[in-house]
């Protein structure tokens, strides 16, 4: 699993597996790291903006060029969503 980042208004940073919802705190037992660093906040929103240069936006019509067969896997994991 990937550690997501959220900078806060350029002075503090959440870095951590949890997204912020209660699954991911009481049911996955899952953490992150609140940084009280101006500096690091700011490489941080760096690192992020990078990333978004690098990402693709999802539309509908993206999903429907899927295959049959990710779509199929797609709709069975959702299934297991509940025990994962």
């Amino acid at each position: 699993m990937h550690a997501k980042t959220m900078v806060v208004d350029d002075q503090f940073a959440s870095v951590g597996s949890a997204n912020l919802d209660y699954r991911s705190f009481k049911l996955n037992f899952e953490v992150n790291a609140f940084l009280y660093d101006q500096k690091l906040a700011g490489e941080l929103a760096e690192l992020f903006k990078n990333d978004e240069l690098k990402s693709q936006l999802v539309t509908v019509e993206l999903f429907e060029q899927q295959s049959g067969w990710l779509r199929f896997k797609q709709s069975f994991s959702r299934l297991l969503s509940p025990v994962l």
